[in-house]
């Protein structure tokens, strides 16, 4: 994970971000189901925004003869990454390292610059395409997923919220995800860099199970830069949690069989010609 430039980092919590492992995963799964060959029989691949490691482990997993490193900005994160760091099955290695993924230098050639769910927290990120599809070797691939749920309900009233009379003066100028561009920009912006691009978006209708899972959900990703602005006052974060909760229970009905929360995401994967 990391923030936008000039903004005070939030506090990642691996086990937060855990608990809805796997409906996180699932676009990387139809990310990389798009993904072309690779150049390189053994290649190199750079997993921007890796978290607590679970994609990189996943690239691992599909392909074990690769050379792998995760990146991300947060400590914590890199913590319980590094756990799974080492040698794989099929000759390779899994490292992980810490970098702001705006700034970061691509290091020689790479067959597989990949995303998932990261970019949203860097400002200006279509400007960083350049350097890492100039990184590719011919016929390498830059892959990523971002949220595109900036218009739904869990989100507009987040913002309303930290934005009102008694939360603003705390909360209006913190660290907030970048909007995301839409399917037919990030397609344009790649292939005036030359790629082949297949860029799409799904929307996924997850049933979340329990008493305020879309907080519950919200409080590993878009709701991290409120809880770590609010995290030494108790009073203040319990009461602002509070008011978002009863927003969320009226915009997401709990029904017979859950809560359904509908999560839209964009996808993009641009292949350097050979």
């Amino acid at each position: 994970m990391t923030t936008p430039s000039g903004t005070g980092a939030p506090d990642w919590d691996p086990e937060q971000y855990r608990r809805h492992a796997g409906p996180r995963l699932r676009p990387l799964y139809d990310l990389l189901a798009r993904i072309p060959p690779l150049p390189s029989p053994r290649p190199r691949i750079a997993d921007l925004g890796c978290g607590p490691g679970g994609s990189s482990l996943l690239l691992a997993e599909r392909r074990p003869d690769a050379e792998i490193t995760g990146y991300d900005l947060s400590e914590a994160m890199l913590a319980e990454a590094r756990a799974h760091a080492g040698p794989t099955a099929g000759g390779g290695r899994l490292d992980f390292a810490r970098a702001d993924i705006a700034a970061w230098e691509p290091e020689g050639p790479y067959d597989l610059i990949v995303s998932n769910a990261a970019l949203q927290w860097v400002e200006g990120h279509r400007e960083c395409f350049p350097r890492w599809v100039g990184a590719l070797r011919p016929g390498g691939v830059l892959a990523f997923q971002v949220p595109g749920n900036g218009g739904a309900p869990s989100h507009t009233l987040l913002a309303r919220l930290r934005t009102s009379p008694r939360w603003r003066g705390r909360l209006g100028a913190g660290a907030v995800p970048t909007p995301v561009a839409e399917p037919a920009e990030y397609a344009a912006a790649l292939a005036d860099l030359g790629c082949e691009t297949d860029v799409w978006e799904t929307t996924y209708v997850h049933l979340l199970a329990g008493e305020d899972p879309v907080l519950e959900w919200t409080a590993g990703t878009v709701l991290r830069p409120v809880l770590t602005a609010l995290g030494g006052d108790r009073a203040a974060r319990d009461a602002f949690l509070d008011e978002y909760r009863g927003l969320l229970r009226e915009a997401y009905p709990k029904g017979p069989h859950g809560t359904w929360f509908p999560f839209r995401r964009i996808f993009a994967v641009a292949r350097r010609p050979a």
